[in-house]
């Protein structure tokens, strides 16, 4: 199963080419995945269950970026409906998980097109002692229907 986040692009997100500049493009999937995985106001009522991880300074546990990756399949021009980002957990770890993302053309165009395809890696680190920590128990379960295959990137 996969997390849909629709994301809508901003006219900042786009460069001298009118297409979404490539590291406009981490920005976007930051977006999606504080939506996806980090706890607060539900006021919209979208919220996955899989919001499990508080945000900002005050938070107990910081999640970190340890790994990038990404493949540009296709230019995405401005669009005012929002792109279709699909996430899912390719792997998980001790203390660590692996975001997988796919950029789809929004929800209802045909036909359907496949933009980019990414992995971010985070480790979940105590704030107080800065150290990596295990995922709880708690947190594995929120998940746990979100797994699913590692992204297969082209020629490297």
């Amino acid at each position: 199963m996969r997390i849909h986040i629709p994301t809508r692009l901003r006219w900042s997100d786009l460069d001298a080419y009118g297409h979404v500049n490539n590291a406009q493009m981490f920005g976007l999937l930051e977006e999606a995945r504080i939506h996806a995985f980090w706890e607060g106001d539900n006021a919209e009522g979208d919220a996955p269950p899989t919001r499990i991880f508080q945000g900002g300074p005050t938070a107990d546990t910081f999640t970190l970026i340890a790994h990038q990756e990404i493949e540009y399949l296709a230019p995405i021009a401005y669009q005012r409906d929002p792109l279709d980002l699909e996430l899912w957990i390719g792997r998980l770890g001790g203390a660590s998980m692996e975001v997988c993302y796919e950029v789809w053309s929004p929800v209802g165009e045909t036909p359907r097109v496949l933009f980019t395809r990414a992995t971010t890696t985070i480790v979940l680190v105590d704030a107080a002692t800065m150290k990596p920590r295990r995922i709880r128990d708690d947190e594995r379960e929120a998940v746990a229907p979100y797994l699913g295959d590692m992204i297969e990137f082209g020629k490297k």
